[in-house]
């Protein structure tokens, strides 16, 4: 069917943020800076891996997808709701909805498989250091960033797909910031049995099977560092996880908290803070955690400093 005889719903109002008219130019401000900081900070450490060959390692290659990802990720949702902060305009059309809700997806579960990547990464550096560089070899690198993109693209497209197939009615008002699935279901006034059925099973399978996988990863991880001798050899080893720890914790907490714990059809203004938290927040911290707990991250960013500051002269 055709999506006229579908739906008769030609827009949606995004509700945006419960914030208070007056402080409406405070929060504007505070989002957009956050957003240029996490799409530059992000583009910085792409450009650090791309131009200091000591960071062409399997590592900081699924590091500068992490970057792009997040990026993506941010721009599906910031920038239209500092547009509709700006205008007061708070429509979204019917394709605009969907097309967002296909991308946050995609870049949602690109993020899983990336992180499980690079928790595979680590997972062979301590535990097979002597044959990582056979095992963690540019083909597989590329293998697995080239599956990542087609799992989370077949999975938006499925997603979206089903959701295209119901119906909206009366109610086209969405009390989010953006056009969250979920949301959209509860305003749907059709049958949404199937769409819940294809969420279940696909989010055990693009978000629980990843999260284990890394549990698993560095459990291993931990058991083979506790029977290292040294303090040194211990620190050194902490040192390479410290900062994908940190990212994951990070990351998978928020959506734990979001998608596994949702608040009560009551409380929907927390489940915005944390979607804040999640869209907003985790891609703005990245940057930071990799460079200030990074020392290669460090060092060529500091040697990029250096040649600006040479040619400058």
């Amino acid at each position: 069917m055709r999506r006229e005889n579908q739906s008769c719903v030609s827009e949606f109002l995004l509700l945006g943020i419960p914030i208070r008219p007056e402080q409406q130019g405070v929060f504007f401000v505070l989002f957009l800076g956050m957003y240029l900081t996490t799409v530059l900070g992000n583009l910085l450490i792409i450009l650090l891996i791309r131009l200091d060959p000591r960071l062409h390692t399997p590592m900081y290659f699924f590091l500068s997808h992490l970057a792009f990802s997040d990026i993506s990720f941010s721009s599906v949702t910031v920038p239209k709701m500092l547009m509709n902060m700006h205008t007061l305009d708070q429509s979204i059309s019917y394709s605009g909805c969907i097309a967002q809700t296909y991308f946050f997806i995609l870049f949602t579960v690109l993020d899983n498989f990336l992180l499980t990547s690079m928790a595979y990464d680590r997972y062979v550096a301590i535990c097979h250091p002597l044959h990582y560089t056979t095992i963690m070899r540019e083909g597989l690198c590329t293998l697995l960033v080239t599956v990542s993109w087609v799992l989370s693209c077949a999975n938006a497209l499925c997603q979206t797909l089903l959701l295209t197939q119901l119906s909206f009615c009366a109610d086209n008002t969405i009390p989010h910031f953006f056009c969250d699935l979920d949301v959209l279901l509860k305003l749907s006034c059709s049958d949404t049995a199937l769409n819940e059925l294809v969420i279940f099973t696909v989010g055990l399978a693009v978000i629980t099977l990843p999260l284990m996988c890394i549990l698993v990863s560095y459990g291993r991880v931990g058991a083979t560092i506790l029977k290292v001798p040294s303090t040194m050899g211990i620190c050194k080893a902490l040192s390479t996880c410290g900062s994908h720890l940190s990212v994951v914790s990070l990351y998978y907490g928020t959506i734990i908290g979001l998608y596994f714990f949702p608040s009560s059809s009551t409380s929907s203004d927390k489940d915005i803070i944390s979607s804040v938290m999640y869209t907003v927040v985790t891609p703005l911290l990245n940057p930071f955690i990799y460079s200030l707990r990074n020392r290669d991250m460090k060092g060529a960013l500091e040697k990029l400093f250096h040649k600006a500051s040479v040619l400058s002269k």
